[in-house]
């Protein structure tokens, strides 16, 4: 059953109520043109609420809920004065709107810190928790995460936000070309990991409409959920750890994977370019490391066999300084 014949079922059971509703008064039609028109203006309310999430809903009932039960009780106490059965009926009136609007205003205020939606509610063993892991649209575009599942070292649920997954899609629309190459990579990759590696991606609907900044809604629903990021930006990196969010980043997992060189070890390598300082010579080993030579600017484009120096880690990764073999 869709959403459209659901409603046509409503506008006509609306109907039918009204008519059965007015018949004894002798205005059956009028009674059902009322009742198919109070189903539709319930229709056109439920499809204005289309953008209010779940989550802003709950904690909107239970500010209410908690509003109630606090006028409930100040009320109660009013009642023990000698109070006109008229007043006192004024009071409870009064208070339970007062209290009914604080309640709603403050937890829609703090929606973030209510998880009282069924998706954060995770009732099960402490020792069975699900890990949840939220990519990031450098993740996706980088492309590395499918050799990473491919290898299966990565645990848990993978899911990816809607408003990532929005903005991965505005990306494969630029009219930039390079952009556009990677935006349709990113989609190509979130493809292949589903149907190659047969990899079940959850897509998470929470848009967070007050925060504009994706990297900002991704730690709020990080920490929301409980769940890790994985990513390569640098900053977000830092952002999400400063606020106690585990973060996975696949350059530091890159960095950590490079083999391990020491002073006095002997290498071949390439040379491809000059170096920044006066006659040196650079080139690269298979996994990216760069390596510097001294006095080797004139051998640039011959392979050459060195001696490491020194070992130099950087937040852009490792750099490998040598002189040339004597």
């Amino acid at each position: 059953m869709n959403l459209f014949l659901l409603r046509m079922l409503f506008v006509v059971g609306s109907a039918i109520v009204g008519y059965t509703t007015v018949a004894p008064y002798g205005s059956e039609l009028l009674g059902g043109l009322v009742g198919a028109t109070a189903g539709l203006g319930i229709i056109l309310l439920e499809i204005g609420m289309g953008k209010v999430s779940v989550r802003g809903l709950s904690s909107a009932v239970f500010g209410l809920i908690l509003g109630l039960i606090m006028a409930k009780m100040v009320t109660d106490a009013f009642s023990l004065a000698p109070i006109s059965i008229s007043a006192l009926s004024l009071i409870r009136v009064t208070l339970t709107l007062i209290f009914c609007y604080l309640g709603m205003s403050i937890g829609l205020r703090g929606k973030d810190e209510f998880n009282i939606i069924i998706p954060y509610v995770r009732l099960r063993r402490q020792d069975q928790i699900e890990e949840m892991v939220l990519l990031d649209t450098s993740v996706i575009i980088d492309g590395r995460i499918f050799d990473i599942i491919k290898t299966r070292f990565l645990e848990g649920k993978i899911i990816i936000p809607k408003f990532v997954l929005k903005e991965l899609q505005q990306i494969a629309d630029s009219t930039d070309p390079i952009k556009r190459q990677r935006g349709r990579r990113g989609l190509e990759i979130l493809h292949a990991i589903q149907k190659e590696l047969g990899q079940a991606i959850a897509l998470h609907e929470e848009e967070f409409p007050e925060t504009p900044e994706v990297d900002a809604k991704l730690v709020k629903l990080a920490k929301l959920m409980g769940a890790k990021i994985l990513t390569v930006d640098f900053n977000l990196n830092r952002v999400a750890s400063l606020q106690g969010i585990k973060v996975l980043n696949i350059n530091e997992l890159a960095n950590a994977l490079k083999p391990v060189v020491f002073p006095g070890e002997e290498m071949q390598i390439k040379l491809i370019k000059e170096g920044k300082e006066h006659n040196q010579g650079v080139g690269y080993l298979e996994d990216g490391t760069m390596v510097v030579v001294e006095e080797a600017r004139r051998l640039i484009g011959q392979e050459v066999k060195v001696v490491v120096t020194s070992v130099l880690q950087t937040q852009a990764g490792r750099m490998i300084f040598t002189k040339l073999e004597r």
